[in-house]
């Protein structure tokens, strides 16, 4: 197995460009775990540690978020957590302190698995993902495009994904997990939801649902259609917001978790989570 180690992006481009099948590493959370179980044997790694811009994030000019790919989660949780609230809870549920500390969103995005963690509030914050090839430069892709099958994302072969493009929280956000146990578990389904108060529009993110992460673009329509962003929640809307969540699932039976618990429990998730927003914002269209 050959081992690079490029010391800046215009080099990882190229050697990704030189040897498509090189896997890259950051955290290795998912790589060297795959490899420990004999799962993938890559011919090449492709070390991005070395490449610093990777674990930085900024303020655009039109106020976006750019965060790099390489942020380990629990930068995130520190850094961010007040401007990304969906994102950051969700990062605190990954693996352990130490995973935590090592495991990077661009990871989870390259994984593509749809029981991965950020997937979720990714799609319901909006966000949008950054890659770049040597042949033919950057690609901006909406979260809601770039999952194409089961573990697949659409990335080129020769492309690395550089970052991730969002958007300040507008208004409340959640992030909510079921599991077999409290924590260290992959979720047997998750559910994330984004307030927009101002624009009086909703997301959503359903993930360990479906082949593939997705938004439950029903619900947000019936949602945005009939809230009363100015009054109390309506337990009717509430009820019918979880079943249309539950719809946008396409969720198998596994060992962990049937098909039909998996819909129960989006439903349940989706109540609780809009019920949680709608406390933060108050009954006068703001945050409380």
């Amino acid at each position: 197995m050959d081992f690079l180690r490029p010391q800046t992006w215009a080099d990882a481009l190229t050697a990704k460009a030189d040897d498509v099948d090189a896997v890259p590493i950051q955290g290795g959370t998912d790589v060297m775990v795959e490899m420990n179980f004999d799962v993938h044997r890559p011919g090449a790694l492709l070390d991005l540690n070395p490449i610093g811009e990777l674990t930085t994030w900024e303020q655009l000019p039109d106020d976006t978020l750019r965060v790099g790919a390489g942020m380990p989660y629990v930068r995130i949780i520190e850094e961010l957590g007040d401007r990304l609230p969906g994102i950051a809870q969700a990062s605190r549920t990954v693996g352990s302190p130490q995973i935590r500390n090592r495991g990077t969103v661009g990871g989870n995005l390259g994984g593509a698995s749809p029981a991965g963690d950020l997937h979720a509030p990714l799609l319901a914050a909006g966000a949008v993902i950054e890659v770049e090839s040597a042949a033919r430069g950057t690609r901006m892709i909406p979260a809601a495009d770039f999952y194409v099958g089961v573990k697949r994302n659409c990335c080129e072969r020769d492309e690395l994904i550089r970052a991730f493009h969002v958007k300040p929280a507008a208004g409340p956000q959640y992030f909510s997990k079921i599991g077999t146990r409290n924590a260290m578990v992959i979720a047997v389904c998750s559910f994330s939801i984004a307030l927009y108060p101002g624009e009086k529009r909703i997301g959503t993110g359903l993930g360990s649902a479906a082949p593939t992460p997705r938004r439950a673009y029903a619900a947000e329509e019936f949602l945005a259609g009939v809230l009363d962003w100015s009054g109390p929640l309506d337990d009717r809307v509430v009820a019918r917001f979880g079943e249309l969540v539950a719809d946008a699932a396409s969720p198998i039976d596994d060992v962990r978790g049937t098909a039909d618990y998996r819909r129960h429990a989006l439903a349940v998730m989706a109540k609780r989570t809009l019920g949680w927003a709608w406390k933060d914002l108050g009954n006068n269209g703001k945050a409380a």
